[in-house]
């Protein structure tokens, strides 16, 4: 089997998300393959964050206002490279996450897709589906669910 040549990575800013960045990183070191690191955002008004972020409390890393996740999208890329990645590239793409992630797989051919486990051993994972099993149900390509939680 050849080494993979395209890794694609979600983010969404949180230490759990970050852990699956720092694996996929050292995937991608490994094989010498690109690294494209994806964020899922919906934007929104700065009245809309801070009321989410209200309710949300724990979860409130979610939450991205109108600039679509530069910030996550920049922490992720120091921790990839520090974890020996060369060749990394990012993308924030908006919409949900899993339709985000496959479509981009698909848009940048990856071969591989790493998410980590959070949600996946969860009571609203299991009735409402997580990103971790969707993606692997959906994503046409090896997925590497990384334990992080």
């Amino acid at each position: 089997m050849a080494a993979y040549q395209t890794v694609v990575v979600g983010t969404d800013g949180s230490d759990s998300s970050f852990a699956a960045v720092d694996r996929a990183a050292a995937v991608a070191a490994d094989a010498a393959a690109t690294l494209v690191i994806a964020c899922a955002y919906y934007p929104a008004s700065k009245q809309e964050v801070e009321r989410a972020q209200d309710e949300l409390r724990d979860e409130a890393y979610q939450v991205v206002g109108s600039a679509p996740a530069e910030d996550t999208l920049q922490s992720a890329r120091d921790r990839a490279v520090r974890a020996g990645a060369v060749k990394v590239e990012t993308v924030a793409v908006r919409g949900e996450p899993v339709d985000a992630l496959r479509s981009v797989v698909k848009e940048r051919s990856a071969d591989l897709l790493v998410v980590g486990n959070r949600g996946l051993n969860t009571l609203a994972g299991r009735i409402l589906g997580s990103v971790p099993s969707e993606v692997a149900r959906k994503s046409g390509v090896d997925v590497l669910i990384v334990h992080t939680t």
